[in-house]
């Protein structure tokens, strides 16, 4: 009888917050419901934040993401809330932790704030404001920049990777509660066309096309007039990664690091030992 008390009190909860944000969304995407400190540790640990990270938490509530990033894994950070009452509670504890230098917490509508430092984004926002966010975090964000968000995904754009957190507590409620915690990794720009050349001229230059929707990748690479369909594209971050046979027909494995306008990398065929570098640049 008391689970279905229980589990009554989260559904009304859960609807009540819910109908709170349908009429104030344009505001702040929903009210304010605190992250369980277990999905906390989960969020950071699956990004691995450590000591060279700035962490963002939009919507950041009384604080906590950001300021377990700096007392636990001795990263920097800021947080974004529209709620300047929670902002200043959150600042107060930067203040009582000693770790005031590292973080901060500002009152700001997270559509206007800059996320340009951010190496580590945080979100547990409704699903319609996550996916209104999309477009500012794949223009905003650097390649390479983890995205983790509590419970709620990106719409289209789905996650690299999808862990379940078991939590003593949710909504404010006491039982045994799973919460799922998403990972995205920005992917790097690399729609278009590059011609790309092998170490030493073997097998002669090359020209890749690629067509990118997120981390999914497709495309072609084309050597003296054959055209060889890509097998296995996909970019984490700034890597990318795909097969295509070798100027000896051989399937090669290609590896490689976008960088500006530029790709450098490895390839090896048949998954040998040897390796010979590649590099290919954007056709403007």
């Amino acid at each position: 009888m008391r689970n279905l008390v229980r589990l009554l009190c989260a559904g009304w909860a859960l609807a009540a917050s819910l109908a709170f944000a349908a009429d104030n969304l344009v505001k702040d995407g929903g009210p304010y419901v605190p992250t369980p400190q277990a999905v906390v540790d989960a969020m950071l640990e699956l990004a691995e934040v450590g000591p060279g990270d700035f962490v963002i938490d939009l919507g950041s509530g009384d604080g906590r993401i950001v300021l377990t990033g700096a007392t636990r894994h001795k990263a920097s950070g800021m947080g974004v809330d529209i709620d300047g009452e929670l902002v200043e509670l959150a600042n107060a504890s930067a203040q009582r932790l000693g770790v005031a230098q590292r973080v901060q917490f500002h009152q700001q509508d997270v559509f206007a704030a800059d996320l340009s430092r951010a190496t580590v984004l945080t979100l547990y926002l409704l699903p319609s404001m996550m996916e209104r966010l999309r477009p500012k975090l794949l223009l905003e964000l650097k390649p390479g920049t983890r995205i983790v968000s509590h419970d709620f995904d990106l719409g289209e754009w789905k996650p690299d990777r999808s862990v379940n957190v078991q939590t003593p507590e949710k909504y404010e409620i006491s039982g045994s509660w799973t919460s799922t915690v998403h990972l995205w990794m920005v992917p790097a720009p690399v729609e278009g066309a590059w011609t790309g050349n092998m170490d030493g001229g073997r097998g002669g230059p090359f020209r890749l096309e690629l067509k990118q929707r997120y981390q999914q990748v497709e495309g072609r690479l084309v050597r003296d007039a054959q055209i060889m369909t890509l097998r296995d594209a996909r970019i984490e971050g700034t890597r990318i990664r795909f097969s295509a046979p070798g100027p000896d027909g051989r399937l090669e494995t290609y590896t490689g690091t976008v960088r500006n306008e530029m790709i450098i990398g490895e390839a090896r065929a048949g998954g040998g030992p040897a390796a010979v570098r590649w590099s290919a640049s954007r056709v403007k």
